[in-house]
């Protein structure tokens, strides 16, 4: 996976490199990279712009995200199936990212299914079919991981 679709050199240059100094960029993106395996582009963005003009901004969005999405009542492969269930209900692209993060936290394709269809009961056909393409390009994904690993 790729981690930006953007020249950070060229944020760099216009704006001035990653400023906060309480979490070094790498520290922060390793959360990411754990939950996900990779920093999605939109969040690599948000971590070279904000973090270069208004780190403290940045240190309070992280805070805050961290706190939602590692609730002590939840581990993290119930809040990874919540999240996508609820991103996919609205069909937002994002809930890719946390389909993944899901299945990386040991989640089943069962269990993905059942989110998709919980979806799908409040947002109709368009969510039961983003859902099941979802859950293939995963299984696509997952396979030919499992190929590249072999080979």
């Amino acid at each position: 996976m790729v981690d930006a679709n953007f020249d950070k050199d060229a944020v760099k240059r216009e704006i001035g490199a990653y400023a906060d100094t309480e979490k070094p960029l790498a520290e922060r993106e390793r959360g990411y990279k754990d939950l996900i395996g990779y920093v999605p582009p939109r969040i690599a963005a948000r971590l070279a712009v904000t973090g270069a003009l208004d780190p403290e901004l940045l240190a309070l969005q992280e805070a805050a995200r961290q706190r939602a999405m590692d609730p002590a009542c939840f581990d993290t492969k119930t809040a990874q199936l919540m999240v996508f269930g609820m991103l996919l209900a609205k069909l937002l692209d994002a809930a890719t990212l946390h389909a993944r993060a899901a299945r990386r936290a040991g989640a089943t394709w069962e269990e993905m299914q059942a989110v998709v269809s919980l979806a799908y009961i409040y947002g109709g056909m368009p969510v039961a079919n983003r859902g099941a393409e979802i859950v293939a390009q995963l299984i696509e994904s997952e396979s030919n991981d499992r190929i590249d690993q072999h080979a």
